[in-house]
C-alpha cells in the first residue's frame, strides 16, 4: 500500500506479486490535473515516487514519450473520407444501359470537360410567402453575401458529412436556373402571385420550391434541385425528405414561377442543363427528347409544338407524379422515384437507365441530370449550334454528403398496423407468387423484367440481371424514348402506403386501383396518367391479383400497406 498523502494513490483490483516488478501497459488520462496520474492500463496500480523511486522515473518517462507521440498525432493532417471521384472515366465505362433499337450507350462528356465546369459552392435561403416574411429578412439578403454550402475542412465525422449533405439536400439549386430578371424577382415577393395559383406556405411561412441565392452580382432567385422532386409533404405538412414530391397525398402543392424562369433562361422542362438559343420551343423540345434514328419517332410532333399545346401534356405528367426530365418524354412519362432505400437498389431509374454499385454511381446520376446531361447517342449529336451547356457544378464533396445524406434517409412512421386482415393479406401475397418478384426483405428482386416486345441483343452487358419475362405494362417508356433500354426494373413495395403512384408511368392512382379489373377496360378513366386526349383508356399489364375476390383483395391491400 502506498503510505497515506503519498499523489499517485490509485485503487487496484490486482497488484504484482512483487511491488518493485513495474507493469508496461500504461496510458494516461486527458483530463489529468498532473501527470502524475496514469489511468486503465492492464490494470490499476499503486504509484507512489516515495516507495518506488526506480518505477517513478520510468512513469515520468512512459508520460513524457506518450505525450510526445500525442502532440505528434495532433498535428498531424485530419483524414479526410475516402471520396470517390465523381466524374470517373472508369467508371464511366460501362455505367448507362444501351439504348434498345440503337445498342450504343449515351455520350458522356469528358472528365476533362466535366472538371473544367467552374465549382460552385454557395448556400441559398429559403422565400417566404408575401407577408410572412422576418423582419428584415430581405434586408439581410442584400448585405450577407455569399456563403459556402459545404465546408468539408470542419466536417470531423460521418455524422458531420451527413448533416452537411442534408444541407446540400435543401439548398442546392438549379445553378443555370439563377435569374436576376427585376420583373421575376417582384412577382416572387407579391401575395397575387401565389393566389393565382393557390399556393400555400409552408407552417414556417416559406415557399416550397424557391430558393433566393446571395451572389456578388445581388440576390438571385432560383429553383430547388434535389428536394425540388424529393421531399414530399403529407397533408398535415410532416415533411418526408426522399419521398417523391408528386405523390398523390400532396397534389395540391404549387410551386409559382416555375415556368416564367425556365423561359428566362431559355431552358425546357425538367431543369435540364442547356440554355437553349431563340429557337421555338417545338425546336428547344425536339431536342431533349427526339430520336432520329427511330423510325416514325412520335417525337417529330413536338417540332410544331405551341405552349397551349404542352401544357396539358406536363399537367397529365403530374397528375402521374411524374416530371419531364431531359431524355424522357412527354408522351411517355416516368414518375419520380422514392429515394428512400435507394442504396439496396441495383439500378437507377425506372427503365434502369444506369448502375446503382455504390455511393460514386449515385454521385455521378446527381451530377448527370444536374449539369452533365448526355445529348449524344451514337452518331446523333442532339444540341443545335446555339444550345449552350451549363457551365458550373458541384464539388465533389457536396455530392458525396448529399449521397451519404440520402442513403440515410429511413421511411415515416407508418400508421398501418399489420393485424389480422394484413397477416391475411400476407399469407395471399405469398401464395399469389408475388414474392417471387417482389423478394422480402427489400421487395424487389433487384432484377429486370423485359418491356413488352423487346428482345435483348446477344451482347447485352453482363451487369443486367434479366428476368426472361414482360409483365405486359406499356412499353413506351422503355421503347421510344432516350430512357429506353428495352427493360423495366422490379420496384420495390416498401413505402407503397405513401407514395400513391404505381406502374413506372404512374398511370394508377392507388392500390384499390391497381387491383381493380375495371382498369383492363378501355371505358376505364384513369387516377394517374394519362394521355390529354384519351380520358378513358385501359391500363395494361401487371394483372396479378385481379382475379381475387373483393375481401380478398381487401386483405392483400392491407398487407401491402404496412410495407
Amino acid at each position: 500500500m502506498s503510505p497515506e498523502g503519498c499523489p499517485g494513490r490509485f485503487q487496484s483490483d490486482r497488484r504484482d506479486p512483487e511491488e518493485s516488478t513495474w507493469p508496461w501497459s500504461l496510458c494516461f488520462s486527458e483530463t489529468a490535473p498532473n501527470i502524475k496520474e496514469v489511468c486503465k492500463g492492464m490494470a490499476y496500480y499503486t504509484v507512489c515516487p516515495q516507495r518506488n523511486r526506480r518505477g517513478w522515473r520510468l512513469v515520468q518517462r512512459v508520460v513524457l514519450a506518450t505525450g510526445m507521440v500525442l502532440a505528434a498525432t495532433a498535428q498531424q493532417p485530419r483524414r479526410s473520407p475516402d471520396i470517390p471521384k465523381t466524374w470517373d472515366k472508369a467508371a464511366l465505362k460501362d455505367w448507362a444501359t444501351p439504348l434498345a433499337g440503337l445498342n450504343n450507350r449515351p455520350t458522356h462528356i469528358s472528365p476533362k470537360k466535366y472538371y473544367s465546369l467552374s465549382v460552385e459552392n454557395r448556400r441559398t435561403y429559403p422565400v417566404y410567402y408575401p407577408g410572412r416574411e422576418p423582419e428584415d429578412y430581405w434586408e439581410m439578403l442584400q448585405h450577407v453575401g455569399p456563403k459556402p454550402l459545404i465546408e468539408p475542412d470542419k466536417l470531423k465525422t460521418r455524422a458531420d458529412w451527413i448533416e452537411a449533405g442534408s444541407r446540400v439536400f435543401i439548398e442546392f439549386d438549379d445553378l443555370h436556373l439563377r435569374t436576376f430578371d427585376a420583373k421575376i424577382i417582384a412577382a416572387a415577393r407579391a401575395r397575387e402571385t401565389f393566389e393565382q395559383m393557390n399556393a400555400q406556405p409552408l407552417p414556417d411561412g416559406t415557399v416550397y420550391g424557391l430558393r433566393w441565392v446571395p451572389t456578388k452580382e445581388g440576390v438571385a432567385l432560383s429553383i430547388q434541385n434535389c428536394s425540388g422532386c424529393h421531399l414530399l409533404y403529407f397533408s398535415d405538412d410532416t415533411p418526408v425528405p426522399g419521398a417523391p414530391s408528386l405523390a398523390g397525398i400532396a397534389r395540391g402543392r404549387r410551386v409559382p414561377l416555375v415556368g416564367a424562369i425556365l423561359e428566362a433562361n431559355r431552358a425546357v422542362t425538367g431543369a435540364a442543363p442547356f440554355l437553349m438559343g431563340p429557337e421555338s420551343l417545338g425546336a428547344r423540345l425536339y431536342q431533349a427528347y427526339g430520336m432520329p434514328w427511330k423510325k416514325d419517332d412520335i417525337n417529330e410532333r413536338l417540332k410544331t409544338f405551341t405552349p397551349a399545346q404542352l401544357r396539358p401534356y406536363l399537367a397529365a405528367a403530374s397528375l402521374g407524379g411524374a416530371i419531364n426530365r431531359w431524355n424522357g418524354s412527354i408522351f411517355y412519362p416516368s414518375k419520380v422515384p422514392d429515394l428512400i432505400g435507394i442504396k439496396d437498389r441495383k439500378y437507377i431509374d425506372s427503365t434502369a437507365t444506369h448502375l446503382h454499385r455504390g455511393i460514386g454511381d449515385l454521385m455521378r446520376y446527381a451530377a448527370l441530370v444536374s449539369f452533365a446531361e448526355a445529348a449524344d447517342f451514337g452518331p446523333y449529336a442532339m444540341l443545335q449550334p446555339n444550345t449552350k451547356r451549363a457551365q458550373a457544378r458541384l464539388p465533389d464533396e457536396a455530392l458525396y454528403a448529399l449521397a451519404l445524406y440520402i442513403y440515410s434517409l429511413q421511411p415515416p412512421v407508418n400508421p398501418n398496423p399489420l393485424n389480422d386482415n394484413a397477416r391475411a393479406g400476407e399469407k395471399l401475397f405469398r401464395g399469389e407468387g408475388c414474392a417471387g418478384c417482389h423478394v422480402p426483405p427489400l421487395y424487389t428482386s433487384n432484377k429486370l423484367t423485359l418491356a413488352q416486345g423487346f428482345t435483348p441483343p446477344k451482347d447485352k452487358p453482363a451487369t443486367l440481371d434479366v428476368l426472361p419475362i414482360s409483365v405486359g405494362t406499356d412499353p413506351g417508356l422503355a421503347l421510344n424514348t432516350r430512357k429506353g433500354t428495352g427493360y423495366y426494373k422490379v420496384p420495390s413495395l416498401k413505402g407503397v402506403w405513401y407514395r400513391d403512384h404505381y406502374l413506372h408511368d404512374g398511370s394508377v392512382a392507388s392500390l384499390e386501383e391497381m387491383f381493380d379489373p375495371d382498369r383492363l377496360k378501355d371505358t376505364h378513366a384513369p387516377g394517374g396518367f394519362t394521355p390529354p386526349d384519351k380520358p378513358q383508356r385501359a391500363i395494361k399489364g401487371h394483372e396479378f391479383g385481379l382475379k381475387l375476390s373483393p375481401e380478398e383483395r381487401k386483405q392483400l391491400i392491407a398487407f401491402l400497406r404496412t410495407l
